[in-house]
């Protein structure tokens, strides 16, 4: 380990040193978020989730940074110009872009007009004028003519010693760090639309005639005038003003009343308007591009975190339904834990003897499978569907529900559902998927690539390896946060525990497959190529219930077993019976515990966990009524008062599905009476709400919803607020201008933290 990048990133996070270095030792030693932050509180001081992986982010960032370096000084060697000075700068760089300033002026490029100067033997002259020993430059001039140089005349000499001038002024460090500046505070967004693309690009008009800041232009608008930009609608440029950048490069070299200021005057304005200014704005394309996409990033996670958390619906008989019109709706029989027993087509929406066959079929099936809830897919025909099971009175003991069906689609064609129903289609195991994810969301969901779940925004337009890293965190931190019943987890949620990954999770599958269910976690051990380690980043995440051992039923690690043993021996009861009594773990005086490696941070979660073994975290599931009759955008009049769930939240506002296949934007400014800055102090995914019609656009296929008071009452529902778990957050470089790591960390901290498929969220 580096010690220097641990007392960095210590400083930046306002962490202790210890406690990132056993981090960044645990990190090394290939332990995972969820196990450290989990089951490591000791070593790091408490660290949570937000924490270990800004610890991790920012290492890799570190080790980037310095193998940057070593590429530079071996570059910088190899051409005879490293000295001690130079290598000082390059080792002490403390950002990338400062290296990279350091490093340009040696780094091989093609041949430029300075070059071609420099090569007619101007550089002599040039540097005369740039350091103002040059008394007169016309006649200093004439002495450079050379028609076998192709320099004929005067003006050509001094032309070219401008350009060697110009490209000195380009890759000063100085200077591109102070105009650096000017374009990261005062730049501004100037967006034009192109000739002649106005009707084909009216999705964008909002940004015909567009300028903005660039230090407060916000993600969404970043992202959707670089979107329009690539699309061939819109031209964008980013600078800022023009006299105060040429007035910065005046005040750093022209000296006012010497012969050669005209001269440098000429060359410092030709560098800003050939070089700097598209160097610069290539710079801060990339770095608002990079901001813009964490933002983005940030609002998907946080969006997919409370998807994931939503409350299940448990072990019911289940009816699963995918609607259509002219296909039929396709129909499926689950068991308590989701296992397909039976699957059909019924018609519904087209006559009403299909509409009487349908019925019949769904009272008869309902009666064979005793099934106990109803999911019907709120794709479309869903309201239509879902009025039709309404009508055939089934009874109280079934629970009729629309599922939002985002990304069943995407399950439907996968490999996973091939390899699970071979011999059904994939409109069928679109219906499993949407009754699955009624019994358990989380179970059900991470079969399917974050991505493509559909609670995001600009999710296509955004770097794909950083969107992949920081979904991938949420899911991970998720399954984690839950835990996983070994003997009935498919291989795609096993593959998200903490040390496993698809091979080991394969393996477990298998192995239970051919043994049998696990019985204790000490079997674990015997799955193939499950060693050590991976048992002891896994075993605290699995759950085996119904274990002769009940601590194989909760989280507390087997490493700490012995532990609550030695509790319940000095109590003289069994480790069943201490589970059992509150005043038996009341009277537990956790002093006598402390070991070197066991505090009291651990022995509290242990006590914590003996509370509660193996409770959901998730809140009790509760279901969502949409009103009567209102089954499509048709049915809408303004100022109608409708409930509805909040399916997505972006930067701009929050959509909210209110029963007709299209979401109604609830805009930012129409969440609360009051300011509102962060859409998520207000709503989050999955929450009820009673939204107001502000207006209908048919043909656009747009609605505009308020929750203004006098307008709406946002339900206060038990089951808006999922598990309290914390939001991670890839924390990258140059996100914000100031200390973006700590930013980052603290707003994590202080608060919890797309386009979904025919919803239209992103434009």
């Amino acid at each position: 380990m580096n010690q220097k990048h641990l007392e960095i990133i210590a400083s930046e996070l306002s962490l202790g040193i210890r406690g990132v270095e056993s981090t960044a030792m645990l990190l090394s030693d290939g332990a995972t978020v969820p196990f450290i932050s989990r089951y490591r509180k000791e070593a790091t001081g408490s660290l949570d989730e937000v924490a270990v992986a800004a610890i991790r982010d920012r290492l890799e960032q570190l080790e980037e940074l310095d193998k940057r370096r070593e590429a530079a000084l071996k570059s910088i060697k190899d051409q005879g110009l490293l000295n001690a000075d130079i290598e000082k700068q390059v080792l002490e760089a403390p950002t990338m872009s400062v290296l990279e300033d350091i490093y340009l002026p040696f780094r091989p490029k093609r041949r430029t007009r300075a070059t071609i100067a420099k090569e007619k033997g101007l550089g002599p002259f040039a540097e005369s004028i740039f350091s103002y020993e040059c008394e007169d430059p016309l006649a200093a001039a004439q002495g450079f003519i050379n028609p076998e140089k192709e320099l004929l005349s005067v003006e050509e000499a001094l032309s070219g010693a401008r350009d060697i001038i110009a490209e000195k002024v380009s890759e000063d460090q100085e200077t591109r760090s102070r105009l650096r500046r000017l374009f990261q505070e005062e730049g501004v967004f100037l967006c034009r639309v192109l000739e002649g693309k106005e009707v084909e690009g009216a999705k964008y008009r909002d940004y015909f005639e567009w300028q903005e800041n660039v230090i407060s232009a916000p993600s969404h608008r970043i992202l959707a005038v670089r979107r329009g930009e690539k699309e061939g609608i819109l031209s964008l440029k980013i600078a800022p003003p023009e006299e105060k950048a040429i007035s910065l490069l005046e005040g750093l070299f022209v000296r006012e009343g010497l012969p050669a200021a005209e001269q440098v005057r000429e060359a410092v304005h030709d560098a800003y308007r050939r070089l700097l200014a598209s160097s610069m704005e290539t710079e801060i394309r990339a770095e608002t591009k990079k901001r813009a996409d964490q933002e983005a990033i940030n609002v998907f996670s946080d969006n997919l975190r409370e998807l994931l958390l939503a409350p299940p619906l448990g072990s019911k008989r289940l009816m699963g339904i995918d609607p259509g019109f002219r296909t039929g709706c396709k129909l499926v029989c689950l068991d308590p834990q989701g296992k397909l027993i039976h699957s059909e087509t019924i018609y519904p929406l087209l006559t009403d003897k299909g509409r009487d066959e349908a019925g019949r079929r769904v009272r008869e099936l309902c009666d064979n499978y005793k099934i106990e809830a109803i999911a019907v897919g709120n794709g479309t025909g869903g309201r239509e569907t879902d009025a039709f099971l309404r009508e055939l009175s089934l009874g109280s003991d079934v629970l009729i529900v629309m599922a939002n069906e985002s990304g069943a689609s995407i399950y439907s064609a996968s490999e996973a559902a091939r390899e699970e129903f071979p011999d059904k289609d994939v409109t069928v195991r679109g219906a499993v998927s949407i009754g699955r994810r009624l019994i358990d969301p989380l179970a059900e969901l991470v079969k399917i690539e974050p991505k493509s779940i559909g609670v995001g925004q600009y999710q296509h337009d955004v770097d794909q390896k950083a969107l992949k890293r920081g979904l991938d965190d949420v899911v991970i931190s998720c399954v984690n946060a839950v835990g996983v019943e070994v003997n009935t987890a498919s291989k795609q949620l096993l593959s998200y525990v903490s040390g496993l990954g698809p091979q080991l999770a394969k393996n477990i599958v298998v192995h239970r497959d051919q043994n049998g269910p696990f019985s204790s976690r000490k079997e674990l051990k015997s799955v193939s190529r499950l060693g050590p380690k991976a048992f002891e980043q896994a075993a605290g995440f699995l759950r085996i219930r119904g274990a002769d051992n009940p601590l194989d039923e909760s989280a507390v690690h087997p490493e700490s077993y012995l532990v609550v043993e030695a509790m319940a021996k000095d109590l003289g009861c069994s480790v069943r019976e201490l589970i059992r009594s509150d005043e038996l773990r009341r009277s537990i005086n956790k002093e006598r515990y402390v070991t070197d490696t066991v505090g009291i941070p651990t022995l509290d979660d242990i006590l914590s966990e003996l509370a509660k073994p193996g409770r959901d975290p998730r809140k009790t599931f509760e279901a969502v009524k949409f009103a009567d009759g209102i089954n499509k955008i048709e049915d809408l009049t303004q100022g109608m008062k409708l409930p509805g769930v909040v399916t997505n939240i972006t930067a701009f506002g929050a959509f909210v599905d209110i029963g007709v296949h299209q979401d109604g934007l609830v805009h930012i400014s129409e969440l609360a009476d009051r300011f509102v800055k962060d859409p998520k102090e207000v709503v989050k995914v999955g929450q009820r709400v009673m939204v107001h019609v502000l207006s209908v656009d048919i043909e656009r296929h747009r609605i505009s919803l308020s929750m203004k008071s006098g307008t709406q009452e946002v339900e206060n529902n038990k089951a808006a607020a999922p598990a309290k778990a914390p939001s991670l957050r890839s924390v990258r470089e140059d996100t914000r201008f100031n200390n973006p790591f700590k930013e980052a960390l603290m707003r994590n901290r202080e608060k919890p933290q797309g386009k979904g498929p025919g919803r239209g969220h992103d434009v």
